[in-house]
């Protein structure tokens, strides 16, 4: 799926070494994110630090970062311009429990239910929103307080000190692998600037990132009802959010190091992590796709990186705070911008004529949503489309071929799936004034699926009932007959079971529906009622 070489082993320098280096990209992000939540900047430090050590020792994948995010910040900010930030605290306690009882109910195997397509679309639609969360970087505070684009000599400044950043990530690799490109790019850009005294924006220019230990912080809100009713649907979408696109990120990383996550232990790390992340007053997190793909192209494979991101990032807020203001925020900047070239699906661009027309506009659809809106609604938007694509094409499929023996009984040869998409084509294909006394459907290669192809049978059985023909159904599976048993009714419909007989019990287990082995010459006797 992706281009650029990745390492498939992991070990403890190369982790150590990616986790700072993912540590230092975690900063600007962790602030950036606090300002959208409307909370100070160390609410989304403080995050980055517990929800990235929890998960990173207690998740389901190895190698994959979590902190604040904007996907999270977006959803945040409306609670806290309304009922303040210690509701957030509470909201985020709340989250996290949602999360863990998903984990417990083993919620995340239903991330296999999301089309490839959605996930195309996915990667790179959070590939154009990290590339647009970086632009704003390009923007100065104006005499009036209003941002504005930058000119003149610190747009190539900027500009420059970017391009070097990438230059030095792409190139390095082909002479030596020993430490994470990044990291050196950083460190070099950096002295650069610091040794050239060029003025340029730096980390301190966005906000100081001093500080003390997180401190144990019970949320100050009334215990009722009413708090409930308000952080409820904050919560539900927060912990949505977040399972998907930690879920997602699992899928992701999954792939580029073909090993495998498990995607409801990271459910429960997700939900303690985040609980943990309320009592301490924080703005909770989520896995990051970015600095997740920082990791694993500078090497990080094992749980060591992320708990070795979580404690470098800690350790910057306790004691080097001061260098770490001094880093350019260019050198950041050309960091995530290389991280949006390795996560974009650039092969999407080259089979989208060759895939199916749905499959096209399902992955278009979900990358322009993620982009505009937000990574659940994308996903839910794909999710939907695939399957009403899925259930039209099945619904169409469906082939009846008709035919009538020496004995003049009527027989219907039913291809494909009998389900609601399906049953009024299935229906339209029977003329009971036409059809002779006995009609056989036989199943042998369709299946019932669902409880309008149950009423599909009732009803067809009753319209032969009522012109005093019966209905036999032939090579109907097992699970099939009982749905169609357990549904209930008086049709009086016959079933033909080739080649042994038995009875099968109700839920009460009193015998209803015979299943007998007869020709269709003997079909008078093979009568049973279901109901």
């Amino acid at each position: 799926m992706f281009s650029l070489y990745f390492q498939k082993r992991s070990n403890i320098k190369d982790d150590i070494l990616s986790g700072l280096t993912v540590s230092l990209a975690l900063i600007p992000e962790a602030v950036a994110f606090s300002f959208v939540a409307g909370v100070q900047p160390l609410v989304g430090l403080y995050a980055a630090f517990i929800v990235g050590f929890i998960t990173a020792v207690m998740g389901g994948r190895p190698g994959m970062i979590s902190g604040a995010t904007g996907a999270l910040a977006v959803i945040i900010i409306e609670l806290v311009s309304k009922h303040g930030v210690e509701y957030m605290f509470a909201a985020v306690v709340f989250m996290g429990i949602i999360q863990i009882t998903a984990g417990i109910l083993r919620l995340g195997r239903f991330i296999r239910l999301i089309p490839h397509p959605v996930m195309l679309g996915f990667v790179n639609g959070l590939a154009i929103v990290i590339f647009l969360s970086q632009l704003r970087h390009f923007k100065i505070q104006g005499e009036t307080g209003v941002l504005t684009w930058m000119s003149g000599t610190p747009l190539w400044l900027m500009a420059g000190l970017v391009v070097i950043t990438v230059a030095i990530i792409y190139f390095l690799p082909r002479l030596t692998r020993a430490v994470p490109a990044p990291l050196i790019a950083i460190i070099v850009v950096t002295a650069v600037v610091v040794g050239c005294n060029i003025d340029t924006l730096k980390v301190r220019d966005i906000a100081s990132v001093a500080g003390g230990l997180p401190q144990f912080h019970i949320p100050m809100v009334p215990l009722n009802w009413e708090t409930l009713r308000i952080i409820a649907p904050y919560s539900l979408i927060l912990a949505v959010v977040g399972l998907l696109e930690s879920l997602m990120t699992v899928t992701l990383i999954d792939e580029l190091t073909e090993t495998r996550g498990n995607n409801n232990k990271e459910c429960l790390g997700q939900g303690i992590a985040n609980v943990v992340s309320g009592f301490f007053g924080t703005m909770g997190g989520c896995a990051m796709i970015g600095q997740s793909m920082i990791n694993v192209s500078s090497g990080g494979r094992g749980r060591l990186s992320g708990i070795s991101a979580a404690i470098s990032l800690l350790l910057c807020i306790l004691f080097a705070s001061k260098f770490i203001e001094m880093i350019p925020l260019a050198a950041l900047v050309g960091v995530m911008f290389m991280v949006v070239f390795s996560t974009f699906e650039w092969t999407s661009f080259r089979i989208l004529h060759k895939i199916p027309r749905a499959d096209a506009f399902v992955l278009v659809l979900v990358s322009g949503v993620t982009v505009f809106t937000d990574l659940a609604v994308a996903v839910a938007a794909g999710v939907v489309v695939s399957a009403l694509v899925f259930s039209w094409k099945s619904g169409k499929s469906i082939k009846i071929h008709p035919s009538v023996t020496d004995e003049g009984i009527s027989i219907y040869g039913l291809h494909g799936p009998l389900f609601f998409g399906s049953v009024r084509k299935f229906l339209e294909y029977f003329h009971p004034h036409k059809d002779s006394e006995n009609v056989v459907i036989d199943f042998k290669h369709s299946r019932l699926c669902d409880h309008s192809g149950v009423e599909a049978i009732k009803s067809l059985a009753e319209r032969y009932f009522n012109l005093g023909k019966r209905l036999h159904l032939k090579h109907l599976s097992i699970e099939c007959q009982y749905l169609l048993n357990n549904m209930g009714g008086s049709v009086v419909i016959s079933i033909i079971e080739e080649p042994h007989s038995h009875i099968l019990p109700s839920r009460s287990g009193r015998p209803r529906l015979e299943v007998e082995t007869k020709s269709p010459t003997t079909m008078d006797n093979t009568e049973s009622t279901v109901g």
